[in-house]
Formats: structure tokens, C-alpha cells, sequence
């Protein structure tokens, strides 16, 4: 499995994203100044509700952004415990330790990006290969490191 192939696909994915968010903000801007008229209450609310889902795109962006920094920050180099930057290889699946994005196929095989904070993550952090873990009372042995 190429790792580092693997991270440019992420980096790609999250970069997509920030522009997602930024144009989406920027076209939500641009009809809350649409909707700027003396018609009273009626108008007033549409804006409110126009600013709401600014700030909810912008929170978004935010965690995006926060996403991308610690993707900056990983290298491709191989593991020999489960950390940020840890391919991992159990027997219910491949998880690759960076930024959840869900499902990327790689190699045609299916690999599931997963934040470090995730329940699953945090359950076998530090762990090494053939040591065994829990998540919600099933068992998982770690077959591999990258």
C-alpha cells in the first residue's frame, strides 16, 4: 500500500473541501446582501436565517482547515505503532489515521480515513501488530503497520 500516494489523495480531498466551503459562504454572502430591502420583518428574518448558515459554512471551513493543518504535518514514513500518519491493517478493515473523509479506494482496496479522536483510534492507539483491541465489545487484531 503507498502511503504516500494515499496522502496526496487526502490532501486533495480537504483542499476540494476549503473550496467547497469558501465559495459556498461567498454565494451565501451575496444573497444575504440580495435580500437588503425596507419590506420589514418578513425580510429580516430571511437575512437572519441567510446568516446562520454563513456561520454554520464557516464553522465547517474552520474544522476543514483545522483538518488540513494536521495533514500538513504527517509525512508518509512507515509505523511501527498505531499514531497519526499509521496505515492499519485489522482484521475488519484498512484505516489510514489522518483526517476523516470516509472511504478512499486505493489499489482497489477500501481504506477508511479516520481522525485520531475516533472512538476506534483512540481504542488501539499505541498498539503494535498482532496485538488485540475492543470497540463496542467486538475484538479487532491488528495485522499490520505501515
Amino acid at each position: 500500500m503507498n502511503k504516500e500516494q494515499l496522502l496526496t489523495i487526502i490532501k486533495h480531498k480537504i483542499s476540494g473541501k476549503i473550496q467547497n466551503f469558501e465559495k459556498l459562504i461567498a454565494e451565501t454572502r451575496a444573497s444575504n446582501n440580495d435580500t437588503k430591502s425596507s419590506m420589514g420583518d418578513k425580510y429580516e428574518t430571511g437575512r437572519e436565517m441567510l446568516q446562520q448558515e454563513i456561520n454554520n459554512l464557516q464553522r465547517q471551513l474552520n474544522e476543514t482547515l483545522n483538518q488540513q493543518s494536521i495533514i500538513q504535518k504527517m509525512t508518509p514514513e512507515p509505523s511501527d505503532k498505531v499514531q497519526t500518519g499509521a496505515l492499519v491493517k485489522t482484521d475488519k478493515g484498512l484505516f489510514y489515521v489522518s483526517a476523516s473523509l470516509g472511504e478512499i479506494v486505493l489499489d482497489q482496496q477500501k481504506v477508511m480515513t479516520v481522525s485520531a479522536e475516533s472512538p476506534l483510534v483512540k481504542a488501539m492507539s499505541g498498539l503494535h501488530s498482532g496485538e488485540i483491541f475492543s470497540i463496542n465489545t467486538m475484538p479487532q487484531r491488528i495485522e499490520q503497520i505501515w
